[in-house]
């Protein structure tokens, strides 16, 4: 797996091949976005889990759209995985990478793998950030061959990614996009930097029938550190949130 996981991550293992299949499966009949990453380095793209064969033990992926990285990911020793499956994160490997037909083009054929890790629900717990002192992230948005930060306001914060509340459209919203050197400015903790893939875009209302966008971002290759800043972040609003409904406060 990418460098970002916890040494605890073997808690999450799933061996049974029966399991792995079904979760392929699924993933594949929910047309789940699935990112590839070549080993140990930044090379990576967007894809899907077109078909899985269990008779022949093989998994077929959407190839990708750049010629050169479809190349540079059939010579990669090895490539790692990520998506998520009712909202939980799953990260596998594969290997032995090949060119195949699919219907009227080509396409990644790879084994099965012989294990997966899956993130349990309580991994995602999200926590709606306080009105009275907002947490912002500060995204750098190109334009015009310039770069300048947005800053907007998050709707909601967890260990796996944080909701972005986009009500002017500023920001690009298509789905699977990496948004790179994010900061994420925690009260009280400082700022949190990592990379924000866009997972869900959707309209919505909030109070008094106020018409708000709601962009849900993944965690792309967050720091330890980082990631446990964000965990204490979480843990302190927990707290508070206990004591209010305890009368304490």
């Amino acid at each position: 797996m990418n460098k970002m996981e916890p040494e605890n991550w073997h808690d999450y293992e799933v061996e049974s091949r029966r399991e792995i299949l079904a979760l392929m499966r699924r993933i594949s009949e929910q047309r789940q976005l699935v990112r590839m990453i070549v080993s140990g380095t930044s090379d990576s793209c967007i894809t899907s889990l077109l078909a899985i064969d269990p008779d022949s033990n093989t998994m077929t992926f959407d190839r990708s759209v750049d010629a050169e990285q479809h190349h540079r990911i059939l010579a990669a020793g090895g490539i790692d995985c990520e998506t998520s499956l009712d909202k939980i994160r799953i990260l596998f490997s594969v290997r032995n990478l090949r060119e195949t037909a699919y219907e009227n083009g080509t396409a990644l054929q790879a084994p099965v793998p012989e294990t997966l890790i899956r993130l349990q629900r309580r991994e995602y717990y999200r926590i709606p950030t306080p009105l009275s002192n907002p947490v912002r992230v500060v995204l750098p948005v190109a334009g015009n061959g310039e770069t300048a930060p947005l800053t907007l306001p998050l709707a909601d914060l967890s260990c796996g990614g944080i909701a972005i509340l986009d009500n002017k459209r500023q920001l690009n919203n298509q789905i699977g996009l990496v948004l790179p050197d994010c900061r994420i400015e925690l009260p009280e903790f400082g700022p949190v930097t990592t990379s924000l893939q866009i997972r869900n875009s959707v309209d919505m209302t909030l109070l008094h029938n106020k018409p708000n966008h709601r962009l849900g971002c993944q965690f792309v290759d967050i720091s330890p550190a980082n990631l446990a800043k964000v965990q204490r972040y979480i843990t302190k609003l927990q707290r508070e949130q206990n004591a209010r409904m305890a009368g304490l406060v």
